[in-house]
This record gives C-alpha cells, structure tokens and sequence, in this order.
C-alpha cells in the first residue's frame, strides 16, 4: 500500500464516520479524530528492526532481554517526544498518559512489545503503536476530551523466557505480587528481577496499578476465522481459560540394546501416550476446547539410552471453565494410568491457571456499532489466545478489537496482516477510545 493509497483509504473512512454516530456514542463536540496510517506503518516497521531475524519480516525480543530494552527504549522515545506522562513500575511495565496523573481516570490502550523467539511483527506490537498513534492523533486536533487518554506496553505477556504469560498486566491488576513476579527463574537460569535491573527496567512507579476508566487492545487475530471468512474486524466477547502443566515423568536410565522391553521403565513411551491422549481428550470434547504438547525433552537424550526422565509441557484451552476443569481431569487421571501401567512416576506442576474471561457488554456493543457504521464487516467471537486484556478486565471495563491474520499464521516471522487491515483497526480503536471518555460507568 504506498502513500496515496493509504491516504485515500482514510478520506474513505472519514466519509463513512461523517453522521454515524447516535448521540449515546458521540465523540467529544461531535467531532472524530483520523489517525497517520502512514506513521503507524513507518513505527511497526522501526520497532521490528530491533531484534530482527535475517531474512525474514520477524523479529525476537524475548522479555528483559537486550533486545527488549532497545524496544522499550524506542518505544519510551516516542512517548516522552509527545510530551506524554511517562511512569514505570516495579516489573517494568510502562504507562504513558496526556495527563500528569498517569492512569487514574484514563482510557487506555495498550498490549505489549516482547515476542517469542520466533515472532512477528504484529503481536502485541500493533495494539501499543496503535494506541500511541490515537494519542498523538488527538494532541494535533486540539480535541477536547473529558478524560484523559493513556496507553500501556506490560512486561513479558508472551511467557516465552518466564512463566506465566501475561505476567506484567497480572501483577499490574494484583493478580501476582511484586515479589513473586521479581524471583522467576528463566529456563536458560536467569532471574526476572535481576534481568530487570541489568536492562534498566525496574521502575519506581507502584504495582499493581491504578485502574483506568477503560481499557481497549487492538490485535492481530491470530487464528484463521477473520482471514477465511473474509471479515475485517473481529469483535472480542472474551478470553478462552488457559492451563498450563509441566510433567516430569521419572523412570530409569539404561542400555537400550541391553534391556528387555518387558524390563523397561520408559518415560518417553509415557510421554508419547501423553501426547495423543491430550489430543484426544480435545477432540472428544469437541466444542472449543483445545490440548497442545508444545515442549518435550529428554535426558540424558541420547540415541542408545533409555531416557531417565521426560520433561513435558501440555496446554489446555476452552472457553467454559467447567468444560477446562473436566479436560484438566481427564489429563490427570490418564496420566496417572498410564505412569502406573509403565512403572514410573509423576511430578506435576502448574506453570498458569487463568479461567475464561468476558468483556464489558458495553464496550463490545459499543465497539460493534461503531465498526458497522463505518461500514467494516464484524464478527463476534472468543480469543483463542492469551492478552493482556484478560488480566485488565479483573480491574476495570475492557475490551479488544481483532484484525485478521493472513491464512491464520501467528507466532511466527511469517505473521502478516494487510496494511489496510492494521488501518481501520487503528482508526476503529480511536473511534472507541474517543466514545469511551464521554461514557460515565
């Protein structure tokens, strides 16, 4: 898309917004505020060259890593050029407000900027930039508003380096404390709060948070619905509950040509059964209920070894807590069967436990209405995915807007949303902040 086309795409939307809004959704004096498309490409294009993969449009910014901190500081540039109000907590995550009081009162935007090791360009990234791309939208109409406006990138939403996901707006909502937060242990050894410290991160500003008036996050869809079905804005009635379980299968290293099969306490043929009774336990249940084995490893790994011991991750997802709770069973019992039958044993940990999670009604009535009066197709529907969001909805309204996902590929350096796409979902997240600081709770 160059220059005249993304131009045109906006005089379109500002054609379309003209007189579509009732006077419950009004924005402040009737006016609307057009975001740059043209800035918000030029900053997710800038912002993934921090950490960018060679050959690829992806990028890596594990949490807390050097690269993170070249992200953040990118990031924290833009907003102090703004003149914004910039605050950063005890866990790093980083609010940026048009007010002196920070958060208190505001409505907010945000999502996050670190991604997993293989990522792309949009996750999370988008719903920052976006949010920032409102706020100075606003500051160069010399619009009015009765609150002030805010937005957020929270610490290590991926998980990727630390568990649990999400881990900067759970703190943030008090959903975990500073000081558990601060002594997570990476998988490669390192320490949350010392990480923090190093990359200069570790803020003064009080966790958990003050609630905003509101909260929006724009996102990439991350799965294939929007895409296939040839939608452009995914309107987000909720978060799926998310279990996570670590298990370490224990048995007994030995001689693989040695050792009859009838002698053997083999936790990789446990791990193995694991890994088709998760899938199916999902498809059994059917519904929206989902099961991944994401990581396996073995020790001591070696081609001529009996393993002693199998380390495993298994991720349950669905949209009702009741059903999440019968698959979470319906692991353990397998589990322990199957443990039993081989002669090895179990050690099971928790690395996150969150239930399914619903929006405000009112900001996705609100958030539907003011896309179809634009004129962009809608379609409500759960997140399969973790957010952000998720863990804001504990403390004040929110809600989330999805944009689609080319053939659904996400976590990935092929993660690719069309730049008209990232556009109107800008403009469709100004729209809603806007409304959103007339509306009184």
């Amino acid at each position: 898309m160059n220059t005249n086309e993304i131009r045109a795409q906006q005089e379109s939307l500002a054609i379309l917004r003209a007189n579509r809004f009732n006077k419950d959704m009004a924005l402040p004096n009737g006016s609307s505020v057009l975001i740059n498309g043209e800035r918000l490409l030029h900053r997710i294009a800038e912002l993934a060259e921090i950490g960018k993969i060679e050959g690829t449009k992806g990028c890596s910014r594990l949490a807390f890593s050097d690269a993170d901190r070249e992200g953040r500081d990118l990031v924290v540039t833009w907003m102090r050029d703004l003149g914004l109000t910039v605050t950063i907590d005890a866990v790093g995550n980083v609010i940026a407000s048009t007010h002196a009081d920070g958060a208190a009162g505001a409505v907010m935007a945000g999502s996050h900027i670190d991604t997993v090791g293989t990522g792309g360009r949009y996750d999370g990234n988008l719903g920052v930039l976006a949010g920032l791309e409102v706020i100075e939208a606003t500051i160069s109409t010399d619009v009015e508003l009765k609150r002030p406006l805010a937005v957020a990138f929270f610490s290590n939403e991926e998980g990727s380096r630390y568990p649990p996901d999400m881990m900067g707006s759970l703190a943030y909502a008090g959903g975990m404390s500073v000081e558990a937060v601060l002594e997570v242990e990476g998988a490669d050894g390192t320490v949350v709060g010392e990480e923090l410290e190093r990359i200069g991160y570790r803020g003064a500003a009080p966790c958990p948070g003050v609630a905003p008036h509101a909260f929006v996050e724009l996102h990439i869809e991350q799965g294939p619905v929007l895409d296939n079905e040839d939608i452009q804005i995914g309107v987000v009635e909720g978060v799926q509950g998310i279990s996570w379980t670590e298990l370490t299968l224990i048995g007994q290293s030995n001689h693989a040509g040695t050792t009859p099969m009838s002698l053997r306490r083999d936790p990789m043929r446990v791990a193995a059964e694991v890994v088709v009774a998760a899938r199916s336990i999902a498809t059994e249940m059917g519904g929206t209920q989902v099961a991944t084995v994401g990581s396996l490893h073995l020790h001591p790994n070696l081609v001529n070894v009996v393993p002693a011991t199998a380390t495993m991750t298994v991720d349950l997802r669905n949209t009702d807590e009741n059903s999440l709770q019968l698959a979470e069973e319906q692991l353990r019992s397998r589990v322990e069967t199957l443990a039993k039958d081989e002669g090895i044993t179990v050690e099971a940990r928790s690395l996150a436990r969150f239930e399914p999670v619903e929006f405000d009604a009112r900001i996705v009535d609100q958030i539907e209405q003011l896309a179809q009066q634009t004129g962009l197709s809608t379609k409500r529907m759960p997140s399969g995915a973790g957010h952000d969001a998720q863990m804001m909805a504990r403390i004040c309204p929110t809600g989330m807007i999805f944009v689609p996902s080319l053939d659904g590929v996400s976590h990935n350096p092929a993660e690719h949303t069309d730049e008209a796409d990232l556009i109107a979902g800008a403009q469709l997240l100004s729209d809603t902040m806007l409304a959103l600081t007339e509306v009184d709770w």
